[in-house]
């Protein structure tokens, strides 16, 4: 029971406001996480049907569930459970750092087709002249 003493206002802090306009910010955004969430599920599904989507198909999957489980946090975290904001946080960190991780290693990839392939080219040459 709140105690409730004359004079003292019981109007929230501003951190706990702060709290509050994050919480409804974040669950604003829940509709098209759990969309994307749902297409990467669904990608990851796709690919095991190849060769090569086997062996990776669990990733799409995984940052599928990733945010949608995210986008559940920030719905919890709006109707006044402050601590799943964290937990919306952790999720979509973890979903950044494995993006980028992705995305790095695809970059590294393309740069050593360019130089095969640039390569091979330059070889080609070489056996014309």
């Amino acid at each position: 029971m709140q105690d409730i003493t004359p004079g003292v206002s019981s109007a929230p802090t501003p951190s706990e406001e702060l709290v509050k306009e994050l919480s409804q910010k974040a669950a604003q955004s829940s509709g098209w996480m759990k969309f994307l969430g749902v297409l990467m599920i669904l990608y990851g599904i796709f690919i095991i049907f190849t060769i090569w989507g086997i062996l990776v198909c669990w990733l799409p999957i995984w940052l599928g569930i990733l945010l949608f489980r995210a986008a559940g946090d920030a719905e919890l975290a709006s109707r006044g459970a402050p601590r799943q904001l964290l937990e919306y946080v952790r999720r979509l960190n973890r979903f950044f750092l494995i993006q980028g991780i992705l995305a790095l290693i695809g970059v590294i990839f393309l740069l050593v087709v360019i130089f095969l392939a640039g390569m091979a080219f330059f070889l080609h040459l070489g056996g014309v002249f």
